[in-house]
């Protein structure tokens, strides 16, 4: 998801446990075959295995119109040894849109299966070739052309957001048309659209037929999403990957005492990596989330939203972490914490 689910919130979000495989924010293709330094920019795990430090695999995406340049760049692409190569027919953007990018192809299932299988011929056998589609641009009524034409071009997997590109993120997701899609189409699917609770995701999982399914607002909203599905499946989750975070399998639904830890290492790994202008927003956004799932979190953005500077949030921190350390030693009770911390 551009502009939210870059590789800091990647390296935090996997760092929880539950998450099988990552897809990068979508790399732009024009007419130009991008230099290795742009890719491991924008997906800096190309460095590390194509994992983020928690061992979770990363698949890059472009997204484009030309078949032919897109397939040098995913060949160049492939051959920094990442985990596949994803396409984007997805992105309702009306800025990518009008440059003939994301759901704006979907009225062109021709196109579609010129640039997978121009793409699928660059890319060694090895590596899987996915896409991720919406239902149609204004309507859903191309939406099994779309399926049918990707999957004949070669792709190894599809994702599909259960909206169209008119409806954006507005509610509800049609999860009953993947499955219609299903009916036709032969290689594994993914839903993927409205998923924020684990009834949510047993519900679409009803609905479309999918076992498999892609998060996006709703893990950013609700850390532990992952593990709650799959303890509401009876799947066992591996073990958590990091010493910050030992033990949340035991207690699957985060509280925010446990979010604070994260918070904390999201903010140094943001301030590590991006341009000082970036990082307070950056925080703001995901606390702007968070506040859907957590009360506390509602009073951290009123605290940080007029802050603009890094320094001010540094001493922030310093309040949260010393909220933190009271509520584990007992000196005060979590709500106390909170209101500490918010202030």
């Amino acid at each position: 998801m551009e502009g939210l689910l870059d590789f800091t919130l990647r390296d935090i979000l996997t760092r929880v446990g539950g998450v099988q495989r990552c897809v990068s924010e979508f790399i732009r293709i024009t007419d130009t075959l991008l230099p290795e330094r742009v890719f491991t920019r924008l997906v800096p795990e190309l460095l590390y295995g194509s994992q983020t430090a928690a061992g979770v695999p990363v698949r890059p995406q472009l997204l484009g119109s030309d078949p032919v340049c897109l397939a040098d760049n995913a060949a160049r692409l492939a051959s920094m040894g990442p985990n596949g190569v994803d396409l984007n027919f997805g992105c309702p953007s009306p800025v990518v849109n009008r440059h003939r990018g994301g759901a704006a192809l979907l009225d062109e299932p021709e196109l579609l299966y010129r640039i997978v299988s121009e793409v699928r011929r660059a890319v060694p056998a090895h590596q899987p070739v996915s896409a991720k589609m919406r239902l149609g641009v204004q309507d859903d009524t191309r939406a099994e052309e779309c399926a049918l034409a990707i999957e004949a071009a070669g792709a190894n997997e599809l994702v599909v957001h259960a909206r169209t590109k008119l409806d954006g993120y507005r509610p509800p997701a049609y999860w009953e048309r993947i499955g219609d899609i299903r009916q036709v189409v032969k290689l594994p699917l993914v839903a993927n659209g409205e998923i924020w609770t684990v009834a949510d995701a047993l519900a679409c999982q009803a609905a479309s037929g999918c076992s498999a399914m892609m998060l996006g607002r709703g893990l950013v909203a609700r850390p532990g999403l992952a593990l709650e599905i799959l303890a509401a499946q009876g799947a066992v989750a591996p073990a958590a990957p990091t010493a910050s975070v030992q033990g949340l399998q035991n207690g699957v639904a985060l509280t925010w005492q446990q979010l604070i830890p994260l918070i904390t290492d999201f903010w140094r790994l943001v301030c590590a990596r991006l341009l000082v202008g970036q990082q307070t927003g950056r925080l703001k956004q995901w606390l702007n989330l968070l506040r859907r799932v957590y009360p506390e979190a509602q009073q951290a953005f009123q605290a940080v939203k007029t802050f603009h500077h890094p320094a001010d949030v540094d001493l922030w921190m310093v309040q949260q972490r010393s909220g933190l350390e009271s509520y584990i030693n007992g000196t005060i009770s979590p709500e106390s914490a909170a209101r500490e911390a918010a202030r």
